[in-house]
């Protein structure tokens, strides 16, 4: 699998790296509007450099574009990588505005090609763990869940590009950029959301368009209740905390480790008030669960789970299914934020469309 890698950043080098990792894929060519951007990276990949990002899809070398400039520039090049018959990988979100995700979802159903959208932390070992718990119903009735970003990033980090913190480019702030991982976790295991109410505010940076604090409360369609908070005003950083909670069981992951899971006996509802935190199975379960290291201090602080969803991806190449994650399914989160940033501005409850996982 030859790689075409489209933006010369910090997570275009991520990307570079993860490709060159794998046995069964090669980094053919580094692309970037800006040539000593390119070029600079060309010889540190010692690959190839290009500033022609249509010259590159024309090449029938190239298998696989992975996108990862920023997002609101997502759409026009995923969707002609896809048309001009690539495989696509992109970095999340899947852009910033509903009409471009139903563009990308357009395009890739029109296409043959697999199409994925980054969402590693699905592929870590305490994710896979509570979502097969969620599928065999061990939690019995999911009841509520929720998603807490307290993370930290500084003045600098947003004055750092002048795509950063902006509607047109950015898309959001916590939540769009960084906590979009934690609110795809809530919504992959409590399913279609329905309503959210929200608030958002931009209170510790200058500068920027977008939120650096939200909050939300969730309605999904089972019934299950949930809350969103995600901040990048959290000094020094701490932590990305994932709640899933049942009336036969629940599960707690903390930094990508999975640090609480319980699931009672079947037909057994336990003492009648609970056990208050004992019982807990995690380590039994899932021993030496580890987890990557934070990114809640440093955004290049990144497990390998990258390499998860890249292999995943070549199999589902290989294999011609779907991946984990596909279009639809990163659709599906990005509707949830979109609309706590519509609740946001109207001060009103927002509904979500039920959307389909399958064309």
């Amino acid at each position: 699998m030859r790689c075409a890698v489209v933006g010369c950043g910090v997570i275009g080098a991520l990307h570079s790296e993860t490709i060159q990792a794998l046995p069964d894929a090669e980094l053919a060519v580094v692309v970037d509007e800006v040539a000593d951007r390119a070029t600079a990276y060309g010889e540190r990949y010692g690959v190839e450099s290009s500033t022609a990002y249509d010259e590159v899809l024309k090449r029938s070398d190239i298998d696989t574009v992975a996108v990862c400039v920023p997002s609101g520039l997502h759409t026009a090049l995923a969707v002609a990588a896809l048309q001009a018959g690539k495989h696509v990988i992109i970095e999340k979100p899947l852009d910033v505005t509903p009409e471009a995700a139903e563009a990308i979802i357009a395009a890739s159903d029109a296409s043959d090609r697999v199409t994925t959208v980054i969402s590693q932390h699905r592929f870590d070992a305490a994710a896979q763990l509570v979502a097969d718990a969620v599928a065999g119903g061990k939690f019995g009735r999911l009841t509520s869940g929720s998603a807490d970003i307290a993370w930290w990033r500084s003045q600098g980090y947003y004055d750092s590009g002048d795509w950063r913190g902006t509607w047109k480019l950015d898309g959001g702030g916590a939540l769009m950029n960084q906590g979009v991982h934690s609110v795809d976790l809530l919504t992959w295991y409590l399913g279609q959301p329905v309503e959210v109410f929200a608030w958002t505010g931009a209170l510790a940076h200058e500068r920027i368009e977008v939120e650096d604090t939200a909050v939300a409360a969730v309605r999904f369609e089972s019934g299950a209740l949930g809350t969103i908070h995600g901040t990048t005003a959290a000094y020094p950083g701490l932590t990305a905390r994932i709640q899933v909670l049942g009336d036969q069981g629940s599960a707690v992951i903390e930094n990508d480790k999975l640090s609480y899971f319980h699931v009672g006996t079947p037909g057994d509802a336990g003492s009648t008030y609970g056990a208050g935190g004992a019982g807990n199975q995690a380590e039994s379960v899932l021993p030496n669960s580890g987890g990557g290291p934070s990114a809640g201090a440093d955004p290049k602080a990144l497990s390998d789970a990258h390499g998860i969803q890249y292999r995943d991806f070549l199999d589902a190449v290989a294999a011609g299914r779907d991946p984990l994650v596909t279009v639809r399914q990163a659709a599906r989160t990005f509707d949830v934020i979109w609309a706590i940033y519509a609740s946001a501005r109207s001060g009103r409850p927002e509904p979500i469309a039920p959307r389909p996982l399958t064309a």
